[in-house]
């Protein structure tokens, strides 16, 4: 009976049919995938690292170096291996910037509490070692290393925003996008009941338009949709209208599948058909006499009907995808509605769900025609026209762009920045390194190794920039160190703003030359890469089942 129970054998069968993996040996097979992961990505980080090309099974291409999504399109089956994707997923949803770094450090922690864990410290000591020198880096980040920008002028948040893309396609273009980041962003600003102000990322409406270069792309306010007004005879632009959002279609009414109906004579078919359509026309009639005059269906109207919107002045897009739908009508103030029916059972249109703007019009960009809905009621929303070669660049545009207006939200939410170019990973590490050891048990293992998985992310900077990474980093530690023994009125406090330099391969004040990321952004990232690890870490016995084998059928040769 104790055999079944065997951990040391990777085979050994257990009584429900499966094998198990324990102890050391599961936790090298997750350390070990963790690093293949991180092998992947690490190359394309920062603002000289290198794109991956990703082709699926049916050939399309994905050229990318953003670190969630060259791990989405990995089919990864390992299950440690599919933590790191989700953590990866998890950071550019909620910073969306970072993606690259949080999976390294993670991989590092992994790294060295395994050789910890080798000679012979716990694991419950690592991980409560890393759990105090996360606690203790974040506090760090806020007391020491997080600038407060009070009165946020434009400079720190464009300085933003181009420290976030100038590792993508769109750092080639200097300020160009960061400054179209900044203002598509700062169009779309609410307030929520409490006050505070809101940015929506996702009322910045990117469209995608080949031809022209990327220095043609623009920025309008208003919401953009990639459909045309539905008749050449509608007037090419509307103000003051009033918006109805539908989610049906108006075409000729049909009896529902299964209803037959009898005749006995066939002039009665001819009413059957004109009464099919007349209740269409009245539904026609009946929203026009609400008062509308932009209509808006995720579905299709009959030509009969269009003809009879556009004679009363009216314009009507068509096929408006479901997400579009529902931003115009919470913009616009109006309601995404399914049906005309009331509770009398008649049908009738709610003047409550109506919505209005400005104005809509029809303008062509590149060669379509696109809808525009300008001053909307309830939310301003704006639009950025990205234009590119083909359609591989203007993906990689979009999620370009996407990260800079992430990260530009978080600083404008959040109000705090920290200098760029790992002097954040190397101030910590420092810092970490000191507080070691001013304790007195084993816990001090775990917070060193937790400062030195730090400097992964500075080396890898360094090297992907074909620089010396051993000098530029034993420099950078020695000026951090001097920032931190200095007094608050010495000229070396500076010096904790010092970071990489990676295009001129020395150190500079990455505050003064611009080079700022999200302080939410860092305190995140050491969070989830600390989490992720911890989870890892805990594993220490693997259990797979084998899949049930399946009956021959006996007949199956005939």
């Amino acid at each position: 009976m104790s055999g079944i129970f065997s951990t040391n054998n990777q085979d050994s069968a257990l009584f429900i049919g499966g094998s198990r993996v324990s102890g050391q040996e599961v936790r090298a097979q997750n350390v070990m995938a963790a690093l293949s992961i991180a092998n992947v990505i690490k190359t394309s980080l920062g603002p000289v690292g290198l794109d991956k090309m990703l082709v699926d099974d049916v050939g399309d291409v994905t050229i990318s170096n953003d670190g969630a999504t060259i791990l989405q399109l990995l089919e990864v089956e390992h299950p440690a291996g599919k933590i790191l994707v989700k953590l990866a997923q998890q950071q550019d949803t909620e910073v969306g910037d970072g993606t690259t770094s949080v999976v390294i450090i993670a991989a590092e922690l992994l790294r060295r509490a395994n050789e910890l864990i080798k000679n012979h410290i716990h694991p419950a000591t690592v991980i409560t070692g890393y759990r105090l020198a996360c606690k203790e880096a974040c506090k760090f980040i806020a007391d020491q290393m997080a600038l407060k920008v009070d009165k946020l002028g434009r400079d720190p948040l464009v300085s933003v925003a181009m420290t976030t893309i100038s590792s993508k396609i769109l750092g080639t273009y200097g300020t160009f996008f960061a400054d179209m980041a900044v203002d598509s962003l700062s169009a779309v600003k609410t307030t929520d009941f409490r006050g505070k102000a809101r940015y929506p990322v996702n009322a910045v409406n990117i469209l995608k338009a080949k031809g022209a270069s990327a220095r043609e792309s623009s920025y309008f306010t208003g919401y953009a949709l990639y459909r045309p007004f539905t008749s050449p005879a509608m007037k090419r632009a509307l103000k003051n209208p009033k918006i109805l959002v539908i989610d049906f279609d108006i075409t000729k009414t049909r009896m529902k599948m299964g209803v037959n109906i009898v005749i006995d004579n066939p002039d009665e078919l001819e009413a059957i058909r004109k009464r099919e359509m007349d209740i269409s026309s009245e539904r026609t009639r009946m929203i026009l006499d609400a008062g509308v005059t932009a209509i808006f269906s995720t579905r299709g109207i009959d030509d009969v009907y269009v003809k009879m919107f556009a004679e009363a002045g009216a314009v009507t897009v068509t096929r408006v995808p479901k997400d579009d739908a529902r931003r115009i009508a919470k913009g616009t103030g109006a309601s995404l509605i399914t049906t005309l029916a009331n509770l009398d059972g008649d049908e009738s249109v709610d003047l409550a769900s109506i919505g209005s703007a400005e104005l809509v019009e029809q303008v062509r960009i590149s060669d379509d025609d696109i809808v525009v809905i300008r001053g909307a009621k309830e939310q301003q929303a704006s639009t950025v026209v990205l234009r590119g070669a083909n359609d591989y660049m203007l993906d990689e545009m979009e999620r370009s762009f996407h990260d800079s207006l992430c990260a530009v939200k978080r600083v404008l939410e959040s109000g705090a920045v920290v200098p760029g170019g790992g002097s954040v990973e190397t101030a910590l590490d420092v810092y970490l390194e000191s507080f070691a050891t001013t304790l007195g048990s084993r816990e001090q293992l775990a917070i060193v190794e937790f400062a030195n998985a730090l400097l992964a992310i500075p080396k890898q900077l360094s090297v992907n920039a074909a620089k010396d990474s051993i000098e530029l980093i034993a420099k950078l530690r020695a000026y951090h160190s001097a920032a931190q023994k200095a007094t608050a009125d010495s000229s070396r406090s500076a010096l904790k703003n010092y970071g990489l330099d990676l295009y001129e391969g020395k150190l500079r004040d990455n505050v003064k030359a611009g080079v700022l990321e999200p302080a939410m952004s860092k305190i995140k990232m050491l969070k989830s890469a600390t989490e992720a690890a911890i989870n890892i870490l805990r594993i220490d016995d693997m259990i797979k089942l084998l899949p049930e084998k399946q009956e021959e059928d006996p007949h199956a040769h005939m």
